[in-house]
Protein backbone atom coordinates (compact mmCIF):
# COMPACT_ATOMS: atom_id res chain seq x y z
CA UNK A 1 0.00 0.00 0.00
CA UNK A 2 1.48 3.36 -1.01
CA UNK A 3 2.01 5.79 1.83
CA UNK A 4 0.64 9.32 1.55
CA UNK A 5 3.02 12.06 0.51
CA UNK A 6 4.34 13.90 3.56
CA UNK A 7 4.44 17.44 2.10
CA UNK A 8 0.76 17.26 1.19
CA UNK A 9 -0.17 16.17 4.70
CA UNK A 10 1.89 18.94 6.29
CA UNK A 11 0.38 21.51 3.95
CA UNK A 12 -3.15 20.43 4.85
CA UNK A 13 -2.31 20.42 8.55
CA UNK A 14 -0.75 23.88 8.39
CA UNK A 15 -3.72 25.25 6.43
CA UNK A 16 -6.16 23.78 8.94
CA UNK A 17 -4.28 25.29 11.88
CA UNK A 18 -4.28 28.71 10.24
CA UNK A 19 -8.04 28.49 9.66
CA UNK A 20 -8.56 27.45 13.29
CA UNK A 21 -6.54 30.42 14.55
CA UNK A 22 -8.51 32.81 12.31
CA UNK A 23 -11.78 31.30 13.56
CA UNK A 24 -10.78 31.71 17.21
CA UNK A 25 -9.56 35.28 16.67
CA UNK A 26 -12.81 36.51 15.15
CA UNK A 27 -14.49 37.52 18.45
CA UNK A 28 -11.38 39.42 19.56
CA UNK A 29 -11.11 41.19 16.20
CA UNK A 30 -14.76 42.26 16.37
CA UNK A 31 -14.35 43.85 19.79
CA UNK A 32 -10.96 45.38 18.92
CA UNK A 33 -11.60 46.90 15.52
CA UNK A 34 -15.39 47.19 15.35
CA UNK A 35 -16.22 48.51 18.80
CA UNK A 36 -19.16 50.49 17.48
CA UNK A 37 -21.18 47.46 16.39
CA UNK A 38 -24.50 48.42 17.95
CA UNK A 39 -25.86 44.97 18.78
CA UNK A 40 -22.67 44.07 20.67
CA UNK A 41 -22.68 47.25 22.76
CA UNK A 42 -26.34 47.80 23.71
CA UNK A 43 -27.64 50.81 25.63
CA UNK A 44 -30.77 49.21 27.11
CA UNK A 45 -31.65 46.21 29.24
CA UNK A 46 -33.55 44.46 26.42
CA UNK A 47 -30.64 44.83 24.01
CA UNK A 48 -28.24 43.70 26.76
CA UNK A 49 -30.21 40.53 27.47
CA UNK A 50 -30.42 39.73 23.76
CA UNK A 51 -26.66 40.30 23.35
CA UNK A 52 -25.89 38.07 26.33
CA UNK A 53 -28.10 35.30 24.96
CA UNK A 54 -26.27 35.50 21.63
CA UNK A 55 -22.85 35.26 23.31
CA UNK A 56 -23.88 32.40 25.61
CA UNK A 57 -25.23 30.35 22.69
CA UNK A 58 -22.06 31.08 20.71
CA UNK A 59 -19.92 29.94 23.65
CA UNK A 60 -21.90 26.71 24.05
CA UNK A 61 -21.54 25.92 20.36
CA UNK A 62 -17.80 26.58 20.52
CA UNK A 63 -17.53 23.95 23.27
CA UNK A 64 -18.35 21.44 20.54
CA UNK A 65 -16.78 23.10 17.51
CA UNK A 66 -13.34 23.80 19.01
CA UNK A 67 -12.69 20.22 20.24
CA UNK A 68 -13.84 18.87 16.86
CA UNK A 69 -11.33 21.10 15.04
CA UNK A 70 -8.52 20.18 17.43
CA UNK A 71 -9.24 16.43 17.42
CA UNK A 72 -9.41 16.44 13.61
CA UNK A 73 -5.77 17.51 13.47
CA UNK A 74 -4.73 15.29 16.38
CA UNK A 75 -6.23 12.18 14.74
CA UNK A 76 -4.78 13.14 11.37
CA UNK A 77 -1.33 13.31 12.95
CA UNK A 78 -1.58 10.31 15.26
CA UNK A 79 -3.11 7.85 12.82
CA UNK A 80 -1.40 8.82 9.59
CA UNK A 81 0.57 6.07 7.82
CA UNK A 82 3.91 7.81 8.38
CA UNK A 83 3.60 7.75 12.17
CA UNK A 84 5.65 4.76 13.42
CA UNK A 85 3.55 4.62 16.60
CA UNK A 86 0.29 4.50 14.67
CA UNK A 87 -1.64 1.25 14.79
CA UNK A 88 -3.28 -0.12 11.65
CA UNK A 89 -6.45 -2.03 12.55
CA UNK A 90 -8.63 -2.79 9.51
CA UNK A 91 -11.05 -4.79 11.67
CA UNK A 92 -11.97 -1.84 13.94
CA UNK A 93 -15.69 -1.22 13.48
CA UNK A 94 -16.67 1.15 16.26
CA UNK A 95 -15.78 2.40 19.70
CA UNK A 96 -18.50 2.74 22.34
CA UNK A 97 -16.75 5.52 24.26
CA UNK A 98 -16.21 7.55 21.10
CA UNK A 99 -19.84 7.02 20.04
CA UNK A 100 -21.13 8.27 23.40
CA UNK A 101 -18.87 11.32 23.23
CA UNK A 102 -19.54 12.51 19.70
CA UNK A 103 -23.29 11.91 19.93
CA UNK A 104 -23.87 12.56 23.64
CA UNK A 105 -22.07 15.87 24.07
CA UNK A 106 -23.72 17.63 21.07
CA UNK A 107 -27.10 16.26 22.21
CA UNK A 108 -26.65 17.69 25.71
CA UNK A 109 -25.49 21.03 24.28
CA UNK A 110 -28.48 21.14 21.93
CA UNK A 111 -30.87 20.52 24.83
CA UNK A 112 -29.23 23.25 26.91
CA UNK A 113 -29.39 25.75 24.05
CA UNK A 114 -33.03 24.82 23.32
CA UNK A 115 -34.06 25.25 26.97
CA UNK A 116 -32.16 28.55 27.31
CA UNK A 117 -33.60 29.93 24.08
CA UNK A 118 -37.15 28.92 25.08
CA UNK A 119 -36.81 30.60 28.48
CA UNK A 120 -35.26 33.79 27.08
CA UNK A 121 -37.78 33.98 24.26
CA UNK A 122 -40.59 34.04 26.83
CA UNK A 123 -38.72 36.47 29.08
CA UNK A 124 -37.94 38.87 26.21
CA UNK A 125 -41.35 38.70 24.52
CA UNK A 126 -41.58 42.06 22.68
CA UNK A 127 -45.26 42.32 23.63
CA UNK A 128 -44.41 42.01 27.34
CA UNK A 129 -44.29 45.34 29.24
CA UNK A 130 -41.05 46.26 30.99
CA UNK A 131 -41.45 46.24 34.77
CA UNK A 132 -40.09 49.52 36.16
CA UNK A 133 -41.23 52.15 38.64
CA UNK A 134 -41.80 54.69 35.86
CA UNK A 135 -44.91 55.06 33.74
CA UNK A 136 -44.43 53.73 30.23
CA UNK A 137 -44.61 56.06 27.24
CA UNK A 138 -46.71 55.14 24.23
CA UNK A 139 -45.30 55.91 20.79
CA UNK A 140 -47.21 54.91 17.66
CA UNK A 141 -45.01 54.12 14.66
CA UNK A 142 -46.02 54.13 11.00
CA UNK A 143 -43.65 52.76 8.36
CA UNK A 144 -44.12 54.84 5.22
CA UNK A 145 -42.34 54.72 1.90
CA UNK A 146 -39.47 55.54 2.69
CA UNK A 147 -39.66 57.27 6.05
CA UNK A 148 -40.85 56.74 9.62
CA UNK A 149 -43.69 58.61 11.31
CA UNK A 150 -43.80 58.68 15.12
CA UNK A 151 -47.05 59.68 16.80
CA UNK A 152 -47.26 60.70 20.47
CA UNK A 153 -51.02 60.43 21.12
CA UNK A 154 -50.83 61.54 24.76
CA UNK A 155 -48.58 64.52 24.02
CA UNK A 156 -50.47 65.53 20.85
CA UNK A 157 -47.41 65.74 18.64
CA UNK A 158 -45.85 63.72 15.80
CA UNK A 159 -42.42 63.60 14.23
CA UNK A 160 -40.88 62.36 11.01
CA UNK A 161 -37.60 60.39 11.09
CA UNK A 162 -36.92 61.43 14.68
CA UNK A 163 -38.14 60.55 18.13
CA UNK A 164 -37.11 61.62 21.59
CA UNK A 165 -37.85 60.13 25.00
CA UNK A 166 -36.46 60.24 28.55
CA UNK A 167 -33.84 57.67 29.52
CA UNK A 168 -34.87 54.82 31.83
CA UNK A 169 -38.48 55.23 30.71
CA UNK A 170 -40.17 52.10 29.33
CA UNK A 171 -41.36 52.66 25.77
CA UNK A 172 -44.44 50.97 24.37
CA UNK A 173 -44.37 51.04 20.58
CA UNK A 174 -47.50 50.34 18.55
CA UNK A 175 -46.40 49.66 14.99
CA UNK A 176 -48.09 49.49 11.62
CA UNK A 177 -47.31 50.30 7.98
CA UNK A 178 -48.88 52.32 5.21
CA UNK A 179 -46.50 50.95 2.61
CA UNK A 180 -44.90 47.57 1.80
CA UNK A 181 -44.11 45.45 4.88
CA UNK A 182 -41.18 46.77 6.85
CA UNK A 183 -39.41 46.23 10.17
CA UNK A 184 -38.54 48.68 12.94
CA UNK A 185 -35.10 48.20 14.47
CA UNK A 186 -33.04 50.21 16.96
CA UNK A 187 -29.99 47.92 17.29
CA UNK A 188 -28.61 49.48 20.49
CA UNK A 189 -31.95 49.07 22.27
CA UNK A 190 -33.27 45.70 21.09
CA UNK A 191 -34.55 43.47 18.34
CA UNK A 192 -36.67 44.24 15.34
CA UNK A 193 -40.45 43.98 14.97
CA UNK A 194 -42.31 43.88 11.66
CA UNK A 195 -44.60 46.66 10.50
CA UNK A 196 -47.44 45.52 8.23
CA UNK A 197 -50.44 47.29 6.70
CA UNK A 198 -53.78 46.62 8.42
CA UNK A 199 -52.00 45.11 11.43
CA UNK A 200 -50.80 46.40 14.79
CA UNK A 201 -47.62 44.94 16.26
CA UNK A 202 -46.01 45.92 19.55
CA UNK A 203 -42.55 46.36 20.98
CA UNK A 204 -41.31 47.31 24.45
CA UNK A 205 -37.86 48.86 24.82
CA UNK A 206 -35.94 51.02 27.26
CA UNK A 207 -32.74 53.11 27.08
CA UNK A 208 -30.50 53.08 30.14
CA UNK A 209 -28.37 56.07 29.19
CA UNK A 210 -28.47 59.33 27.28
CA UNK A 211 -27.54 59.22 23.60
CA UNK A 212 -28.57 59.29 19.96
CA UNK A 213 -29.27 55.78 18.71
CA UNK A 214 -29.52 54.75 15.08
CA UNK A 215 -32.92 53.49 13.97
CA UNK A 216 -33.22 51.66 10.68
CA UNK A 217 -35.47 49.77 8.35
CA UNK A 218 -34.61 46.08 8.71
CA UNK A 219 -36.59 44.93 5.69
CA UNK A 220 -35.66 45.85 2.12
CA UNK A 221 -38.48 47.95 0.70
CA UNK A 222 -37.35 49.35 -2.63
CA UNK A 223 -35.12 52.08 -4.01
CA UNK A 224 -35.39 54.37 -0.98
CA UNK A 225 -34.52 51.66 1.55
CA UNK A 226 -30.98 52.91 2.21
CA UNK A 227 -32.25 56.30 3.31
CA UNK A 228 -35.01 54.97 5.55
CA UNK A 229 -33.40 55.62 8.91
CA UNK A 230 -34.09 57.82 11.93
CA UNK A 231 -32.64 59.07 15.20
CA UNK A 232 -33.90 57.71 18.51
CA UNK A 233 -32.74 60.20 21.15
CA UNK A 234 -32.69 59.27 24.81
CA UNK A 235 -32.35 62.38 26.94
CA UNK A 236 -32.78 63.59 30.48
CA UNK A 237 -36.31 64.34 31.67
CA UNK A 238 -35.56 68.07 31.52
CA UNK A 239 -34.29 67.96 27.93
CA UNK A 240 -37.25 65.83 26.88
CA UNK A 241 -39.79 68.28 28.29
CA UNK A 242 -37.99 71.18 26.61
CA UNK A 243 -38.19 69.36 23.28
CA UNK A 244 -41.84 68.53 23.94
CA UNK A 245 -42.70 72.17 24.63
CA UNK A 246 -40.93 73.22 21.44
CA UNK A 247 -42.70 70.51 19.41
CA UNK A 248 -46.10 71.68 20.61
CA UNK A 249 -45.33 75.10 19.16
CA UNK A 250 -44.71 73.73 15.66
CA UNK A 251 -46.48 75.53 12.84
CA UNK A 252 -47.06 72.24 10.99
CA UNK A 253 -50.37 70.52 11.70
CA UNK A 254 -51.07 66.83 11.16
CA UNK A 255 -54.55 65.47 10.58
CA UNK A 256 -55.67 62.69 8.26
CA UNK A 257 -55.80 64.93 5.19
CA UNK A 258 -52.26 66.22 5.77
CA UNK A 259 -51.14 62.72 6.60
CA UNK A 260 -52.27 61.46 3.18
CA UNK A 261 -49.95 63.99 1.55
CA UNK A 262 -47.10 63.02 3.87
CA UNK A 263 -47.59 59.32 3.10
CA UNK A 264 -46.76 59.76 -0.58
CA UNK A 265 -43.50 57.95 -1.49
CA UNK A 266 -40.42 60.12 -1.01
CA UNK A 267 -36.74 59.55 -0.23
CA UNK A 268 -34.21 61.00 2.22
CA UNK A 269 -36.74 63.12 4.09
CA UNK A 270 -35.49 65.63 6.69
CA UNK A 271 -36.76 65.66 10.27
CA UNK A 272 -40.14 67.32 10.70
CA UNK A 273 -42.21 68.03 13.81
CA UNK A 274 -46.02 68.37 13.82
CA UNK A 275 -48.83 69.28 16.12
CA UNK A 276 -51.18 66.30 16.16
CA UNK A 277 -54.73 67.40 15.38
CA UNK A 278 -56.31 63.95 15.17
CA UNK A 279 -55.89 61.70 18.24
CA UNK A 280 -57.30 58.76 16.29
CA UNK A 281 -54.88 59.07 13.37
CA UNK A 282 -53.07 55.80 14.03
CA UNK A 283 -56.31 53.80 14.08
CA UNK A 284 -57.49 55.50 10.91
CA UNK A 285 -54.28 54.47 9.17
CA UNK A 286 -54.91 50.85 10.13
CA UNK A 287 -58.59 50.93 9.18
CA UNK A 288 -58.01 52.46 5.74
CA UNK A 289 -57.10 48.96 4.48
CA UNK A 290 -60.03 47.23 6.15
CA UNK A 291 -63.21 46.61 4.21
CA UNK A 292 -66.63 46.17 5.82
CA UNK A 293 -68.11 42.68 5.69
CA UNK A 294 -70.63 42.19 2.95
Amino acid sequence: MQKPIKPVFYMLLFTGLILLVIFLMQPFAIFKFYGDIDVLFPKGIIGLEERNLFLIVQALMLLVIIPVYILTFVFSWKYNANNPKGKYDPDLVDNSVAEYLWWGIPLVMTLIIAALTWFKTYQLDPYKPIDTNKKEMKIQVVALQWKWLFIYPEEQIASLNFMQFPKQTPLHFEITADAPMNSLWIPEMGGQIYAMPRMRTELHLIADEVGDFRGVSANISGEGFAGMHFIARASTDEDYHQWLSSAKQSSKLLNFEEYEKLAAPSKNNPVEIFQLKDENLFNQIIKKYMHPKE
